[in-house]
């Protein structure tokens, strides 16, 4: 196939996973958008903000892989674009194994840790509020531990650049949730430990069953071995997996810990209002993902082929997008508070302050994302691995400093917006760099 056939087809698969992407992508907004509200009232604000916080910590779980699945969906890419079947199912079958023995080995640390701990103490909660914490973090640990396992398939759905199929396995586990949230609503329950496990279990039971759809009807020929394993290939896609590894965990210090930090600064109670405030403008960032994700492997495949002229008209796009999302940003800072309302009625207040400095943070991450995608397709992580360090690194004590020092929660967003700036204008130097043949030394550095 020549480069000019090779570039048509690139770009008519990446437009069909965005469109599908798209819809995926609305539905599970929309999923989101009305879960919280049932959550809120099953639970009530104290006991939701204490779900809220468990689910943060679960988000740990999903960097447990070492990398190993964004490592796999850059190398099946690879593979694919020289036609290289046979190593293809290899690396997905030496993946597999490997990542079924790091869950296994993290769900005894985690169960072990979770029994020997106070968790009441270490999550600020108050025990006659919430009772059989522990009980809740082990039944939604082992649930999401296996999930992980299977989720590997999305991954593999990455790596054919088909991530419009890896979202509507998340949708699908969502809108289960979602049915199982209601269910137990109308049942006038208000357990923490049921909306644990519906949550929980709902993507298990989706992965499940997608597993013998893709490898046995869909991609035989892609199937994982057991006679196919191999330490050597775990070993190279764990060495592109460390790094991205360092970057989940370092951008989980700086994005998910938020919920924790804020459970121990302020109360659990003051985890509802600001996620409230985070899941409506990271509405853009899933827009923004949405358009993202498609170009990552496109984008390695590109460069495998030395297609740098697709890669920069692929960019050009991408700036389009993200000036459309700035001004959607501004439009949804001036609306929140009718938005807000109808949505969650009048219980908890938003003050437009947290809408603009979280509008601030969301587009901060999208504006670096825009690079960061592309520079994952290239391979190029060095860079983004140390800036992306130093930002978790500072970004506790500085919080914990910050907040001592106001006591305002919206000092605390301002902090994280500060601590992704340096990253954002890296990304940008490096990309720029490297799109225009000039990036050398650490700027060309994998």
């Amino acid at each position: 196939m020549n480069n000019e056939n090779k570039n048509n087809q690139r770009t008519s698969l990446l437009r069909k996973n965005i469109l599908v992407a798209f819809l995926a992508k609305g539905c599970s907004a929309v999923i989101l958008l009305l879960s919280i509200p049932i959550t809120l009232k099953c639970l009530g604000e104290y006991t939701n903000g204490v779900w809220l916080t468990i689910s943060s910590l679960l988000l740990w779980i999903d960097n447990m892989d070492i990398g190993l699945g964004n490592g796999l969906r850059n190398k099946i890419a690879t593979y694919l674009a020289h036609d290289d079947l046979y190593h293809a199912r290899a690396i997905i079958s030496s993946t597999f194994a490997m990542l079924t023995l790091i869950i296994t080995l993290t769900i005894i640390v985690l169960l072990g840790l979770i029994l020997s701990i106070d968790l009441y103490s270490a999550l600020n909660v108050i025990p006659q509020k919430v009772t059989n914490l522990s009980l809740v973090l082990m039944v939604t640990v082992l649930f999401v531990c296996i999930t992980f396992i299977f989720k590997l398939t999305g991954n593999f759905y990455m790596g054919l650049q088909l991530p419009a199929v890896s979202n509507l396995l998340i949708t699908s586990g969502q809108a289960l949730a979602l049915i199982g949230t209601y269910l137990i609503y109308l049942c006038g329950s208000h357990s923490l430990l049921q909306i644990a496990l519906v949550n929980t279990a709902a993507p298990l039971i989706v992965y499940i069953l997608a597993y013998p759809i893709t490898f046995y009807y869909k991609y035989p020929k892609l199937r994982p071995s057991f006679k196919l394993i191999n330490l050597k290939d775990a070993i190279d896609v764990m060495r592109l997996g460390v790094k991205f590894f360092v970057l989940q965990i370092s951008g989980v210090v700086l994005f998910m810990s938020s919920n924790i930090l804020i459970s121990r600064l302020f109360s659990p109670s003051m985890v509802t209002p600001y996620q409230i405030t985070y899941r409506y403008f990271s509405l853009l960032l899933a827009i923004f993902t949405v358009i993202c994700t498609p170009f990552w492997n496109a984008t390695t495949d590109a460069y495998e082929r030395n297609d740098m002229q697709w890669i920069l008209t692929a960019s050009k796009k991408l700036n389009l997008m993200t000036l459309l999302i700035f001004l959607c940003a501004i439009i949804m800072v001036a609306i929140s508070d009718v938005v807000y309302s109808l949505w969650i009625g009048d219980s908890i207040q938003i003050d437009l302050n947290m809408s603009i400095t979280m509008a601030t943070y969301i587009f901060i991450l999208i504006y670096s994302m825009r690079y960061s995608y592309l520079l994952n397709g290239f391979g190029k992580l060095h860079l983004q691995i140390i800036f992306t360090v130093i930002a978790a690194v500072i970004f506790i004590p500085l919080s914990y400093a910050v907040v001592k020092w106001t006591h305002d929660i919206n000092c605390f967003v301002i902090t994280m917006c500060i601590v992704n700036i340096p990253g954002l204008i890296i990304n940008r130097i490096q990309f720029t760099k490297i799109i225009n043949g000039n990036a050398t030394g650490i700027w060309n550095r994998a």
